[in-house]
Parts: C-alpha cells; sequence; structure tokens
C-alpha cells in the first residue's frame, strides 16, 4: 500500500516542488486546498506523514498541528524559513516530530519522510502485544502515545514518551541527562539540551493535567526521577 503525504505549505512553487519530487518515490500527495479547513482535509485524507510549514494563512503551523495532535499521532515534519530556535522549540511543544529550515535539499525532505514512516509503522507492524508500562496507576501506552491516570488519559508526542519510560522503567533511581539524550537521539535529528528541557516542561504538564504536581524532579548536575507524588491518592 502507498503511503499518503499531506503537504501543508502557502507558497504555491514550493508546494510543487515537493509534490513532484516526493511523488516520484511512489507516495501519494495531497497538497493543502483550504487553510481554513486544514483538519477536514487531514481527516478525509489519513495521511501517513504531514509536512507543515511555520507561516500559513489564518492560523500558523503550530496552531494546526496543536489541532491534529488532539487526535491523531502522525508524524509532522515542519519545513520553515523561520531558523530561529524559539520556532524549533514552539514546534517541539506543539507536537511535532522534526524541523527543517529553508532552503533545504529534496533529498534531505525525502529521507526524513522514510525514516519517520520506518519508526512510526514499521517496526511497529511486527507487534502482536502491545507494550503497557505502569507504574501505580499511572500507564504508559507507547505504540499508541497514550498516558493514563486512573480514569483519565491524554496523548503525548513520541520523545515525551520515550522520555517518560525511562523515568518510569528506572522508578525510583535518578536517570542522566546523557542517558536521556542518547534515548531522545534517533536518526532524524540531533537532540539538543534544550529539546530535553523543553519535553520535561511539557511532560510535567501532563503529569499535572492529572492534578500530580511536581511529578518530575530534577536532580541538579544528575539529571531526572520520578517523584513519588505520582502515588498519592492511592
Amino acid at each position: 500500500m502507498k503511503q499518503k503525504i499531506y503537504i501543508v505549505e502557502d507558497d504555491a512553487s514550493i508546494g510543487k516542488l515537493l509534490s513532484d519530487y516526493i511523488e516520484k518515490y511512489g507516495f501519494i500527495i495531497k497538497v493543502v486546498q483550504d487553510f481554513g479547513s486544514i483538519i477536514e482535509e487531514f481527516d478525509s485524507f489519513k495521511p501517513d506523514v504531514v509536512l507543515m510549514d511555520v507561516n500559513l494563512p489564518k492560523f500558523d503551523g503550530f496552531y494546526w498541528c496543536k489541532r491534529i495532535r488532539e487526535t491523531s499521532t502522525v508524524p509532522i515534519i515542519f519545513i520553515s524559513a523561520r531558523e530561529s530556535g524559539m520556532d524549533q522549540v514552539m514546534a517541539l511543544e506543539n507536537g511535532a516530530d522534526d524541523y527543517i529550515t529553508k532552503p533545504f535539499y529534496s533529498e534531505v525532505v525525502l529521507a526524513k519522510i522514510k525514516s519517520h514512516i520506518r519508526r512510526a509503522y514499521g517496526n511497529y507492524a511486527t507487534i502482536t502485544e502491545e507494550r503497557i508500562i505502569e507504574l501505580g496507576y499511572l500507564k504508559l501506552y507507547p505504540e499508541r502515545l497514550e498516558l493514563r491516570f486512573k480514569n483519565q488519559s491524554t496523548i503525548i508526542t513520541k520523545k515525551e514518551g520515550i522520555l517518560l519510560e525511562c523515568l518510569m522503567r528506572r522508578y525510583p533511581r535518578i536517570v542522566n541527562r546523557d542517558y536521556l539524550l542518547e534515548k531522545m537521539w534517533d536518526d532524524t535529528a540531533f537532540v539538543e539540551e534544550n529539546t530535553l528541557n523543553v519535553n520535561v516542561t511539557r511532560l510535567r504538564r501532563r503529569l499535572q493535567e492529572f492534578d500530580i504536581e511536581n511529578g518530575i524532579e530534577t536532580v541538579r548536575g544528575v539529571g531526572y526521577k520520578l517523584n513519588e507524588t505520582i502515588f498519592e491518592g492511592q
């Protein structure tokens, strides 16, 4: 079955360049038609990967990325002329999996698409039994990127899932920062110190959604550990 790529780009020439190049390699391509109906187009097309620009009409790419993440864990790769670290942080905070700056090499975009497809679908296709990591009432479902606490649930990003799995499996021990960076570093992007900080902050917010305060403890100069507050109320 051919995989589908949804391109959300307001520059028609760049959209056509990406579409023509990627289509040659056997993908089915859809370029956004209505910038006010991106979610409707996404739901109808059901893509395997989304290529997302930041500067878009009506709402920016960060907004649409966050909206997609409300219902889907599909890989989202930002392609933008905005090079600042803050833009890349914003993309990650809103659920993106990768960030490519313009001008770009089409070969790099294709390689990243294939890599994310391989990671999101290829390895999981052979799984016959879903993994569940449990710690008290906290349950992590890595394959579907879902986190549950008692009767509540939320969707997390891939890197948040990697980070939380490390912390849960090693509880109550401290997990070294270098170890976490190594685990979060994949073949699609180098993970910087700031990326780890961002994802720790985001995970704390996820736990706060479950009324778990101070769920992740920072051990200065060493790393992080889950706090015993995750067991409160049991």
